[in-house]
């Protein structure tokens, strides 16, 4: 039997706000342990959470850059359930009134174009954090997450494939990245989402039971998990028994799932209003004022940037796909050639990141935009040739220093004098008298070992153009 997955994602995205959600200690990952914290965040009897004006306003941003409706009157609920890092035994979210709503994304695979619905985007307080220490048996609850300002965005299950899943993944992460509410640092769980992945004939409209994938955090993780989910979950009924409705974890040095906890079909968190918030009241003219915020957002910019570089979409698409990198670009495009800025950038650029097996972040390097810049224009002068910057390239990323500057202080100028190059070119053809004659015959796939000698000689300081329009004038004597 053929099956289709069938696939929702909900995502939790860190807000970075400067303070947490509903009391002022601050919003900053890797504190010392519970240090961050104070009565409200870990629960103490009698004390009053005030919610977060900032959050809101970037919760409603996302939930604008997604085409969701926005409920201008919303409330908070207690969603109550027990968890050693949840002091309070509930954790405040939402539930009948969120946020926003009836929204939608636009993913694109294999040149192909598709609508993913948003149910929902609602906020809530992160939880605590468990810290298990299995060689002292016994485990550790740090408290400076709970009360993080989330945003959860729950999308339709209109995925059908890994492959769409994550490029729904992405398409979100590059827009909260570009509203500037989130700092997008997955490994620290700034974006991270659960997976519901479900199985059905091919053709058949009726859901099949679903497992949830938790708390996966990158997304070649997310893709391996689920497909790695589908799989299992295909075996599962082909051996002729039923899939069962769990929770699990995906463990990738194994690249297996593993059941964490049966999950009942619907689980009671007794949801209420919370007694202590009032709802959130949002005026028109905050609403106006929050909807021009809104800036140029990754696919607005990718076309921009095809048009701009005349990059096909897939590479278009690295350059866009991070916002820090894309504005480098962008600096540096204002008084150089884009075409050839994004070259260095996806070339030696991105070679490098590799190496160090980092991302592509200019933030990592000392290199500023204007720097870049600086570099392609002088290679377009002809002061350095494209071999002897890409070679110099990784001192400049470095360092930091203005490349004009290095050219000038390691002797790296090209040669461009008609007349010192000629004396040279005519040497080197003397000391090869039979490739001389055979370049004469006709041979001109000989001019590349001629332009290569010259080159070596120079130590690749010699204009390439000017070599090659020397060696044609000479053997046409």
């Amino acid at each position: 039997m053929t099956y289709e997955a069938v696939i929702g994602l909900e995502v939790h995205v860190q807000l970075k706000t400067a303070s947490k959600l509903f009391c002022s200690c601050p919003n900053k990952f890797g504190a010392a342990p519970n240090t961050n914290v104070c009565e409200v965040c870990t629960g103490l009897p009698g004390s009053l959470p005030v919610p977060n004006h900032e959050a809101i306003h970037y919760a409603v941003l996302v939930g604008l850059a997604t085409n969701c409706t926005i409920n201008q009157a919303s409330v908070f609920a207690r969603k109550n359930y027990f968890y050693p890092d949840l002091p309070c035994g509930y954790q405040i979210s939402q539930f009948d009134l969120p946020l926003c709503e009836h929204g939608y994304l636009t993913i694109n695979v294999k040149n192909q174009t598709k609508k993913i619905g948003i149910t929902r985007i609602h906020m809530e307080n992160d939880a605590g954090k468990n810290i298990h220490a299995p060689a002292e048996n016994q485990s550790y609850v740090d408290l400076n997450r709970a009360g993080t300002p989330l945003v959860e965005i729950v999308s339709k299950p209109d995925l059908r494939s890994a492959e769409e899943a994550v490029a729904y993944l992405k398409t979100l992460y590059g827009i909260v990245t570009y509203l500037n509410v989130c700092d997008g640092n997955m490994e620290e769980g700034s974006f991270r989402c659960d997976a519901n992945v479900s199985i059905r004939p091919k053709g058949s409209a009726t859901l099949g039971t679903r497992t949830e994938l938790k708390n996966v955090n990158s997304f070649r993780n997310v893709q391996r998990a689920i497909e790695v989910e589908i799989a299992r979950q295909q075996d599962v009924l082909e051996d002729g028994h039923e899939v069962v409705q769990e929770t699990r974890l995906f463990d990738a040095v194994h690249n297996t799932t593993a059941a964490m906890r049966s999950k009942e079909e619907a689980f009671d968190y007794r949801y209420f209003p919370d007694p202590d918030l009032i709802p959130i009241t949002i005026s028109d003219e905050e609403m106006a004022k929050w909807r021009s915020e809104i800036p140029e957002l990754p696919a607005s910019r990718l076309k921009r940037f095809m048009d701009m570089t005349g990059l096909p979409e897939p590479e278009a698409e690295i350059l866009v796909q991070n916002k820090e990198l894309s504005d480098f670009l962008e600096e540096a495009a204002q008084s150089a050639n884009p075409r050839k800025v994004a070259s260095y950038i996806l070339g030696p650029m991105s070679r490098i990141a590799n190496a160090q097996a980092t991302d592509l972040r200019p933030s990592h390097w000392a290199m500023q935009a204007k720097n870049l810049a600086e570099l392609v224009t002088i290679v377009d002068s002809g002061t350095i040739s494209t071999k002897i910057a890409n070679d110099i390239f990784e001192d400049l990323l470095v360092s930091g220093e203005s490349p004009k500057d290095y050219i000038a202080s390691h002797g790296l100028a090209q040669i461009s004098d008609s007349s010192e190059l000629e004396s040279l070119v005519r040497a080197i053809m003397q000391k090869n008298p039979k490739e001389t004659e055979a370049l004469k015959n006709g041979k001109t796939k000989l001019i590349g070992f001629f332009v290569g000698q010259i080159m070596r000689e120079t130590k690749g300081k010699a204009n390439p153009a000017i070599v090659n329009t020397l060696i044609n004038k000479i053997i046409q004597e």
